[in-house]
């Protein structure tokens, strides 16, 4: 949507909601670029197969973590591909099936004719006969959920919901060198991340409306790090010169060995040092975000790994929010007072759901 029609349009679409569906304003989505794209099915069914597999097994190995398909994923895998067969100015580079979702990366080599939010569509109607010739009776069930939740007089399909897939898609438009990278090494995670998750659920449930003191937080990891008796605060002035962010380092670490706890937003080059380095020597941290949690996050790269040892709480203070917002002073200065105040109380079990 470019920026004329988002303004025109902005003062009847009502409050802004949180939504992973949302793209990217004033982007010319028929432009030369590389994309990552995510669709979930409607309701989270897991109808494109089951993942199979070790967490510990190596590339190669049988019992690598991957996916078996049902035949509705097989067919939704070549519709994908297809892609480039009806649109040859787009290259296919790769695709991650999940049983409940995917995540394919695209490259719009040359300019489209149409904007890419169109190609996509007729990938998902080709789907959506895939879903209702291989399974009717599910695919019927969506098709009544779906007119159920129109309004008695509407005439436009449901902006929320969809048959086989949630209604839109979640776009990540690739702007820096070694993105993609990161995207294809994600992807091949997929499966293992799913059996980690299958094992310690408890450690990858978001919960909402954890109360601690006065501040009412989201989660995600190990709660009990809260109960810890030793809980320490880092906190590092950004005028702190390269030898004294290493003294820091080596306190915290010295610490940690003694069995503390540190807690931070993790705000300033200090503070990301000490943090990064008890991360890496795997003592447990509690993380302050400044954005909000939703139900389906995960925590990312080496937060998934710690989190997956139980050594990682992320807590969030705020609501989400889809945009890169810079942080501002008072965020920082109120993150820290939240960090000193988890540090400092003592019967924290009794504020703990």
């Amino acid at each position: 949507m470019d920026k004329e029609t988002y303004e025109k349009q902005r003062a009847f679409a009502g409050d802004k909601q949180p939504s992973m569906l949302r793209r990217c304003v004033g982007h010319d989505y028929t432009e030369r670029r590389m994309y990552m794209i995510t669709m979930v099915t409607e309701g989270r069914q897991p109808l494109f197969g089951t993942v199979l597999g070790k967490c510990d097994a190596e590339p190669g190995d049988s019992d690598f973590p991957h996916i078996e398909l049902t035949e509705l994923g097989q067919r939704v895998s070549s519709h994908w591909h297809a892609i480039h067969e009806r649109y040859p100015q787009i290259e296919i580079i790769a695709l991650q099936m999940m049983p409940d979702h995917f995540h394919g990366i695209l490259f719009v080599k040359e300019k489209l004719e149409k904007p890419l939010g169109k190609v996509l569509l007729g990938f998902k109607q080709g789907c959506n006969k895939a879903f209702k010739d291989l399974m009717p009776e599910v695919a019927s069930v969506a098709v009544l959920q779906q007119h159920t939740r129109l309004a008695p007089k509407a005439k436009t399909q449901d902006r929320k919901h969809g048959l086989l897939f949630v209604a839109g898609y979640n776009d990540k438009i690739l702007f820096r060198q070694g993105q993609l990278e990161t995207w294809l090494k994600y992807l091949r995670d997929n499966p293992r991340r799913r059996l980690m998750k299958r094992q310690r659920p408890d450690l990858f449930r978001v919960c909402f409306g954890l109360k601690i003191g006065n501040q009412t937080y989201s989660a995600i990891g190990n709660q009990f790090l809260l109960t810890h008796p030793i809980r320490l605060q880092v906190q590092c002035s950004r005028r702190l010169t390269e030898a004294e962010i290493a003294e820091r380092v080596s306190k915290a670490l010295s610490d940690a060995e003694r069995g503390a706890v540190h807690v931070s937003p993790a705000i300033s080059s200090g503070e990301k040092a000490v943090m990064r380095a008890l991360l890496n020597a795997h003592h447990p941290l509690i993380f302050l975000e400044e954005n909000g949690l939703t139900p389906y996050t995960k925590p990312g790269g080496e937060f998934f790994e710690a989190c997956s040892r139980g050594e990682l709480l992320i807590l969030a203070p705020w609501e989400h929010h889809n945009e890169r917002n810079l942080i501002s002073r008072k965020q920082c200065l109120t993150l820290n007072e939240l960090a000193m105040d988890i540090c400092n109380i003592s019967n924290i079990n009794t504020y703990l759901t």
